[in-house]
Formats: C-alpha cells, sequence, structure tokens
C-alpha cells in the first residue's frame, strides 16, 4: 500500500438526482458519511437536467446544489461541502452572496468546482445560447476574488459588468475554486487562475499527463500546482460479483470510445482493453477498491470522491462498505 494514501482526501457524490434522490439517503447518508470519517460530499449541477443514458435512469428529479449544500451543511459540523461542478447559468453576484452566506452560517469548509457545462439547452432556456462558457467561468472566478475581497467593487468584461459593488457577507476566509473539466484547457485554465483541477471520469493516463503539464506551467508562472480532484464513478460490492452485477468492459469500452475524445488513447487509437480505461471506473471488493485507489495515488491525485451513482439504490451500503473497510485501511498505509 502507497504512503500517499495517507494524505489523500476521500469524498462521496451525493444522491441528489435521479430515482434515488430522497431526502433521507441526502440527510441520513450525509450523516453517516460523517460519522464514519469521510472528509466531503459533493454535488453536481444542473438548471434543466437530462440524465445521461448510459449511466442514469430516465428521471430528471434534480435537487438543486446550492440548496443541497445549504441543509446538509445546517445538520453536519465539520465535514466539507463541495461542487463538481457548478455550472455558470446564474449572475455571479448572486452565487457570491450565496456563498459568503452558506460561509457564515455553515462555517467556511466549501470547495466551489467550475465547469462550463455540456448541454447547449440549458443555457438556451435562459437567453444565454452562443456564448463561449469557459471564459463565464474565468469571469465567474475574477469577480467572486474581487467581491469577496474588496468594498465598492467596478468590473467589467465581455459578459458582465457592474459598479460600486458592496457584497456581505463575506466568507470566512479564502473559499477553493476548482476548474473541473478532462480536457487539456482545463488543466491549463486550472493552473492560470484556479485553486484546484477535477476532471469528472477520465483514465489513470490521462490524469498523468494533465498532472505533468499542470507541473510545468506551475513552474513557470510560479504557482503552486493546482490540487488534483477525480470523481470516478464507483461500484463498491461485499463480493467482486455483487459489485460488477449490472457492469459489463463492453459497455465501458463503448462509452469510452463514444464519449472518451479527451482521454489520452493507447497507440491503437481505440479503447479494446480494461487497460486501456483503467481510472474511468472504481468497482470490486472492499479489497479490489482498496488496490485501484493506490493507482490513483502513485497518479497524483489529492482528493478522489466516489461517484455511486451506478448503485445509489445501494446507498447506505457502499458507504458503509468504504467508510468501515476502504478508508480506514488507505488512511493506515495498509492494505
Amino acid at each position: 500500500m502507497s504512503e500517499k494514501t495517507k494524505n489523500m482526501k476521500f469524498g462521496l457524490l451525493l444522491p441528489h438526482f435521479g430515482k434515488y434522490a430522497t431526502r433521507s439517503r441526502l440527510i441520513d447518508g450525509t450523516r453517516l458519511a460523517e460519522s464514519l470519517g469521510f472528509d466531503s460530499v459533493w454535488v453536481r449541477d444542473h438548471l434543466v437536467f437530462e440524465p445521461h443514458a448510459e449511466m442514469e435512469a430516465a428521471n430528471t428529479t434534480f435537487y438543486e446544489a446550492l440548496t443541497t449544500l445549504s441543509v446538509l451543511g445546517g445538520i453536519t459540523e465539520k465535514i466539507t461541502l463541495g461542487t463538481g461542478s457548478l455550472i455558470p447559468f446564474r449572475h455571479p453576484l448572486h452565487t457570491a452572496l450565496c456563498l459568503g452566506t452558506m460561509s457564515k452560517l455553515l462555517g467556511n469548509r466549501f470547495i466551489i468546482g467550475f465547469g462550463a457545462g455540456t448541454f447547449d439547452h440549458e443555457f438556451e432556456a435562459i437567453g444565454m445560447g452562443g456564448i463561449f462558457r469557459p471564459e463565464l467561468v474565468e469571469s465567474n472566478a475574477n469577480i467572486f476574488k474581487r467581491v469577496f475581497n474588496e468594498n465598492n467593487v467596478s468590473y467589467k468584461d465581455d459578459h458582465y459588468e457592474f459598479k460600486n459593488v458592496n457584497l456581505e457577507p463575506k466568507p470566512d476566509g479564502d473559499i477553493p475554486f476548482w476548474y473541473c473539466g478532462a480536457t487539456p484547457a482545463s488543466a491549463r485554465l486550472a493552473v492560470k487562475y484556479a485553486d484546484g483541477w477535477m476532471p469528472g471520469r477520465t483514465t489513470l493516463k490521462t490524469v498523468v499527463k494533465r498532472r505533468e503539464k499542470m507541473i510545468e506551467m506551475s513552474a513557470e508562472a510560479n504557482r503552486s500546482v493546482p490540487t488534483i480532484g477525480i470523481i470516478p464513478p464507483t461500484s463498491i460490492g461485499k463480493t467482486h460479483e455483487a459489485a460488477w452485477k449490472d457492469l459489463t468492459i463492453d459497455g465501458l469500452l463503448r462509452w469510452a470510445n463514444e464519449r472518451g475524445k479527451w482521454w489520452v488513447k493507447p497507440e491503437s487509437g481505440e479503447f479494446k482493453t480494461a487497460e486501456d480505461i483503467e481510472g474511468s471506473l472504481i468497482a470490486g471488493s472492499p479489497q479490489e477498491v482498496i488496490e485501484q485507489v493506490e493507482k490513483f495515488a502513485e497518479a497524483g491525485v489529492d482528493h478522489l470522491v466516489f461517484d455511486a451513482r451506478l448503485g445509489f439504490d445501494r446507498w447506505f451500503e457502499q458507504i458503509e462498505l468504504l467508510g468501515d473497510q476502504v478508508l480506514p485501511a488507505l488512511r493506515k498505509g495498509d492494505s
């Protein structure tokens, strides 16, 4: 077991979307996660939610991201609350006011992951279609930095303009801003103005390549290397067979070849084997999961968030298996 796992942070993506989004799963699950020593819980973000056909049932339930974190922050004491990722369809001043309020009421225990979003229809629905959305992410980062630290702020870029804004309450301390996305550009932008980089589903080879470039760019810019987080789909069971009951390598390879255009490709140019897509899924018994997480640590991942949506019907079982059997071994550096 790598000593590196002892310093990693571990979180859970919450079931706040789809068929299994319920008050009990969110509140009782978050309390259980905190009691078992998870470092963080995370939410996604959508405005007009359409399930991903390959991973989610056809159910459009979606509990709003910041509202969900506010409720869960109120029933916990210390667990970090993260967005992976928040999408820039809110005005940044509105988002900043929400974050400042949450920081004052819940304590400053947030990580704000921001991403450009995947679906045009969500922005078209609010009259923001056609905008180059990575610019909106940068606008949010710049505006947050100003209004969280200054008074009477005036600001102007290609998307937002305001004068003499004094936003209170301000957060109690810095709120980390992470850039979310698996593209080469997302990693470069993380170095440019963010505190962390968080791809979603990707491969370990992709993480290693992006990290190498980030280290190089950070040195050139005289900046710290951004924290690296990741949210891999996860299915843990008491046995290998239980974890893999509804999964197939063929299906995972098909998804990778259809959707993984930004992933580092094998020499053949096509994903053909389980090794080719290593890291795009964590699945197996507790011991198998421990061994797989060790590889994320070796790749340079600092904060790993288990995305258990493949088994939200087994939500509490997965929390307990991870919290009782996986996290203690990883934190001891003992397999």
